[in-house]
């Protein structure tokens, strides 16, 4: 089982879009395993992305995060990096495809409603910014079968 962090960023929950976002992702197959709403500090939006530090959007991209409530979530199951991402659609929500989270329910590059992890090295990374192990549910092993026949 795959693990991928998810965050609805600030313009998502004051949209309402929070159940919308998460009720997609569990229709995929995915299983919600962690669950926190939460005000994003400068520091924790810096360590979440380091990796975008020196580029120009960066500082506009931290304010943002910063600036209302979030959601952060961890969901589980097979290949869910790949399905995440591939539920939120492309970056800017102008070229998501419909269907997709960000295609149908984005408005702007900078208001795009949803962050996921990108890669199997990143997702451990992101997710313990936010969550210690002892806060994720660890499903029965008879759950796993079932979902999986």
């Amino acid at each position: 089982m795959e693990r991928t962090l998810l965050l609805v960023k600030p313009d998502g929950v004051q949209r309402g879009l929070v159940g919308e976002v998460l009720s997609r992702l569990e229709k995929r197959g995915l299983r919600l395993i962690g669950l926190k709403m939460l005000g994003m500090d400068r520091p924790l939006a810096e360590r979440l992305y380091a990796v975008h530090k020196g580029k120009p959007f960066y500082p506009g991209l931290v304010e943002y995060m910063t600036s209302g409530p979030i959601i952060a979530a961890v969901l589980e199951g097979p290949r869910a990096i790949g399905v995440v991402r591939q539920t939120m659609g492309e970056t800017d929500p102008a070229r998501a495809s419909p269907g997709t989270i960000r295609g149908d329910l984005g408005l702007e590059l900078g208001r795009n409603l949803v962050h996921g992890s990108d890669s199997p090295e990143s997702a451990p990374r992101e997710i313990a910014i936010f969550f210690e192990e002892k806060e994720l549910l660890k499903y029965p092993r008879e759950i796993d079968r079932w979902i999986m026949e």
